[in-house]
Parts: C-alpha cells; sequence; structure tokens
C-alpha cells in the first residue's frame, strides 16, 4: 500500500480584513495582543486530503478558489489558521515566479543556494550543475544576475533545479504557461518520465488539458471547499460542466408556442447511465414530439451544438427524406438514433426544430441539455475514425 506524503486535516486558512480605513491598524494591534481580527474572510475551510506516494494529483478551480493559497499551507510558506498539514520527504515546489531567487545574484549562484537547501552540496554538486545550466537554456545568462531575466528564463531555471534534485513531491502552480511551447514541452516529457519513476506531483492548472494528462485523480476547489474528488477525468467534466453553466432542465425558446402553427411539445433523449450522462461512443435516441394546428405534417430539425454555440451537426426529417409518424390528429413524433455517438466528453444541447411542411420556416426551438462523459485526450468536437500508419 502506498505511505501518505502530504496529510490535511480540517485544514482552513483565513485573513484578516483590512480594506476600510483603520483595519490595518486594529488588526496589527490586535495581533499583538494576542487577539483575533474582528473581521476575517475565509479562504479555505474544512479540507481533509490525503496524497499518497506515487499519486499524481491536479486542482482545478476557478481564480480566487483558494488553489495556490492551499499549495502555499502544503510547502509550509503559510500558516494555516486551522487544521493540521503533516507531510514526509523533500517537497519540490515552483509557486511564484522568482520566489526564492535573489535578484542580486547570478543564475549560477542562486542554484548554488537552492541545491544547499535541498541538501546538495560539493561533489554532489559540482556533478550536478552542468546538468541544472543544460536544461535551462538559458546561455551566457546561467552567470548574469537574475534581475535581468525574463519570467521564461526564471522558469526554465527553478524548473532546471527541480529537474537535478528530483523531490519526493512535485508542486507546480501554472508556472509551465509562462514558458514557451518547446520547454513547456520539455518539462512535460520529465514530468512523465518523473511520475514513471514513481515521482509524487501535486499540479494546478487552468488547462485541463494538461490536468488529464498528466494526472489520474484530481480535486475541484469552490469558494475554498472540495466540490468534488476522485477520478481526473470525471472531476475536470463536472467542472466543466459548471463552468459552462449547462441547465439539465428542458427550456423553451418560445414561451407564445401555442399561438403558433407549428411547435415542439418536447424533447426526450434517451441513452443516459445512471447519472444522466452519455458515455463517449454510446447510444443516444432523440424522441420528439410535434404539433400542427391545422393537422398538416410538419418536418423537424435536430441539431447538436456545443455548449457555447458551436454547431457540430444537424439534420432533418426533410433531408433525409423520413417523415415524422402522425400519432394523433394534430400530434407527431419523430426520432433520430444515433448507434454510437462519437462526441468528445463535454457539455452539448441539442435543438428541435418544427418546421412548416414545406420545410422552409422554423416556427418554434425546445432544447435539451446533453452531458458526455468519457476519458478522451483529443481536440474538438468529435472522434474520427482513424488509424496510424507502418512507419
Amino acid at each position: 500500500m502506498s505511505t501518505p506524503l502530504v496529510e490535511l486535516r480540517g485544514l482552513a486558512k483565513r485573513y484578516p480584513v483590512v480594506g476600510a480605513r483603520g483595519d490595518r491598524l486594529s488588526a496589527l494591534w490586535r495581533l499583538l495582543r494576542g487577539q483575533a481580527p474582528l473581521r476575517e474572510v475565509e479562504v479555505l475551510a474544512d479540507i481533509d486530503l490525503t496524497v499518497l506516494r506515487g499519486e499524481s494529483l491536479g486542482i482545478v478551480g476557478e481564480n480566487g478558489a483558494g488553489k495556490s493559497t492551499l499549495l502555499k499551507l502544503i510547502t509550509g510558506t503559510l500558516s494555516p489558521s486551522a487544521g493540521q498539514v503533516h507531510s514526509h520527504g523533500r517537497i519540490g515546489a515552483l509557486l511564484e515566479l522568482g520566489a526564492g531567487f535573489h535578484p542580486e545574484y547570478s543564475g549560477r549562484d542562486n542554484v548554488r543556494m537552492a541545491a544547499a537547501i535541498h541538501g546538495i552540496s560539493g561533489a554532489a554538486l559540482a556533478e550536478k550543475l552542468p546538468e541544472i545550466e543544460a536544461f535551462a537554456e538559458i546561455g551566457r545568462y546561467f552567470d548574469e544576475p537574475v534581475k535581468h531575466y525574463s519570467s521564461g528564463m526564471v522558469v526554465r531555471l527553478g524548473f532546471a533545479v527541480i529537474a537535478a534534485t528530483r523531490p519526493d513531491l512535485l508542486i507546480t502552480d501554472e508556472v509551465l504557461a509562462v514558458g514557451d511551447e518547446r520547454f513547456q514541452k520539455k518539462c512535460i516529457r520529465w514530468i512523465d518520465g518523473y511520475l514513471a519513476d514513481g515521482g509524487t506531483l501535486l499540479l494546478v492548472s487552468h488547462s485541463l488539458y494538461h490536468v488529464q494528462k498528466l494526472c489520474r485523480h484530481a480535486i475541484w476547489l469552490k469558494g475554498g471547499r472540495i466540490a468534488a474528488a476522485g477520478d481526473v477525468h470525471e472531476v475536470t467534466q463536472q467542472y466543466q460542466r459548471w463552468l459552462d453553466g449547462a441547465e439539465s432542465q428542458t427550456v423553451a425558446l418560445n414561451p407564445t408556442q401555442h399561438a403558433l402553427d407549428y411547435y415542439v411539445e418536447d424533447v426526450s433523449l434517451l441513452g443516459a447511465d445512471a447519472d444522466g450522462r452519455w458515455p463517449s461512443g454510446g447510444h443516444l435516441t432523440v424522441s420528439v414530439r410535434l404539433y400542427s394546428k391545422e393537422s398538416d405534417r410538419p418536418n423537424v430539425l435536430i441539431g447538436l451544438v456545443r455548449d457555447d454555440g458551436v454547431p457540430v451537426f444537424g439534420t432533418g426529417s426533410d433531408i433525409d427524406g423520413v417523415p415524422v409518424r402522425r400519432i394523433g390528429a394534430h400530434h407527431f413524433e419523430a426520432s433520430l438514433v444515433f448507434e454510437s455517438l462519437q462526441l468528445l466528453p463535454g457539455s452539448y444541447r441539442v435543438l428541435a426544430h418544427a418546421m412548416d411542411p414545406q420545410a422552409l420556416r422554423t416556427f418554434d426551438t425546445l432544447e435539451k441539455s446533453l452531458i458526455v462523459r468519457g476519458s478522451a485526450r483529443e481536440f474538438g468536437l468529435v472522434r474520427l475514425p482513424h488509424h496510424w500508419g507502418s512507419p
């Protein structure tokens, strides 16, 4: 069984409110007297988390959710307001650009100091120094003051130190987004190897692709609390749905539909799993009921769009030459079947449009939310049949 590297129990972090005049002085005075501030803002609360050796854990959430604060509490750069943090093993952290680097010292001197903090000095450091210099790829700047570095160069130097010292736990907070694309790929290759060798990773990123690529598990922080935890694909898709604002209820786009000659009475989506989602590659049936005021046979147009409105696919009864079924004097029904729904995981909408018998005018539209789950890492909207040729 894997051993815990980090254990958090009842962790919380609060800061005094110092927005109004006199708040800072009051907070300082009460601190000196050993009293709690009169007003506090809660950044994190009730955080229980165990990070096992060899685990790769992503942390997602909107800005201000408490992600960076959580990492700083784990590394010890902040003290918790409540709860406990227990860590076992060496931690390497890339949290803020330039953190730990002295701007007046050269990159080489900063590397020596950083290596000494990690317990590497003397002959071991002499052996590691060329490796760090080669990984950073900053050329002559390695011997110039860090204050002359660009943000990307600082990232290169910081990651080079981490790569050479190989900590038990690597913690990184979005800093890879600053480097150029080639260096990002280089770092990701290193992290892949680090994890394959049993390393442990805590990653904060707004790139859900990188979280899914590098991590097996994830937590979603929302308002300073853990909103979801578990498999990386399940958590990131749940977070993405929340970002997209997808709603599970049917929405009528035309509230005066009963005054129309043709309208959509209902849309049903069949084939969902127990959680009300559709597996990528699974079965979907879109069942639509239509009303015709004059009892003449209408047409139906059914479309799939991504939740942000990007069209995915659409077809109609007139396009495919399949008339809708009459189920009453004024009522009709149509079913569009997708035997294998090759949508990539994400949030979508199914739109059903009632059209006249000539399929020239759209009278009414009704939509339903469609959540597709899965563990795909491809880009785009759909999974296209493909194969790789022989080299």
